[in-house]
């Protein structure tokens, strides 16, 4: 059995954390703007959009992973508008990882916020309106209070599933140790390799970091 490396034990967490905890924040503003657009509208063709909205739920997260290869590569139009922008590719970043999770997490946190918000009654915010509220005091006074427990359970769904991302992670971001490697890779291979010791310390890091997320939401959800 080769022996315990603590050096090489924090990076991946540091790592996963990082790209789990801007990814979910960012995941839940684009999915709660999304969700609240849909709600809200009527249009032609709006199942259609909303099937391609929930793709990434049910594609295999290898795929995912491909496609946002495709669509991120240097040799992509919106790959080699990056590079030149930030001087440095998307792919093979930390970054990448933050877009697969952002992408693979996106129809949990969508689907969460879209049932929300309309489960909100429209005459409530209807009746502010009319009484002079503009539509940020709408959603702030009205809206977001009736929400906010769906709110709190989307931003966990968003992290919890950006946090175990693998498959996506992977395709786009890689697996460079102390650079784009997360958790879920690290234990790959470690088991893979053997390191039986290593797979069982991340194991039980992201097993602690899931249970003090799961312990956290459900306190505030009981205030």
């Amino acid at each position: 059995m080769a022996a315990f490396d603590w050096g090489a034990l924090w990076p991946p967490i540091r790592l996963s954390l990082q790209v789990s905890l801007l990814a979910s924040v960012l995941v839940l503003l684009i999915g709660a703007a999304v969700a609240r657009w849909m709600s809200r509208r009527k249009f032609r063709g709006k199942s259609l959009v909303d099937t391609v909205l929930m793709l990434p739920l049910v594609l295999p997260p290898t795929v995912v992973g491909f496609l946002l290869l495709v669509v991120f590569g240097r040799r992509s139009g919106v790959g080699w508008l990056i590079e030149r922008l930030f001087a440095a590719p998307l792919v093979f970043s930390w970054w990448a990882a933050v877009v697969a999770a952002v992408v693979v997490a996106f129809p949990l946190v969508y689907q969460t916020m879209k049932t929300a918000f309309a489960s909100v009654e429209p005459d409530l915010e209807n009746a502010a309106r009319s009484m002079g509220a503009t539509e940020l005091q709408v959603f702030r006074h009205i809206t977001l209070p009736l929400t906010a427990r769906s709110l709190l359970s989307a931003y966990m769904l968003g992290f919890a599933r950006g946090l175990g991302e693998f498959g996506a992670t992977l395709m786009i971001a890689g697996n460079i140790p102390g650079k784009t490697q997360t958790i879920p890779t690290a234990i790959y291979v470690a088991v893979d390799a053997g390191h039986t010791a290593m797979a069982w310390a991340w194991t039980g890091a992201i097993i602690v970091i899931s249970f003090a997320m799961m312990l956290l939401v459900n306190r505030r959800w009981h205030e």
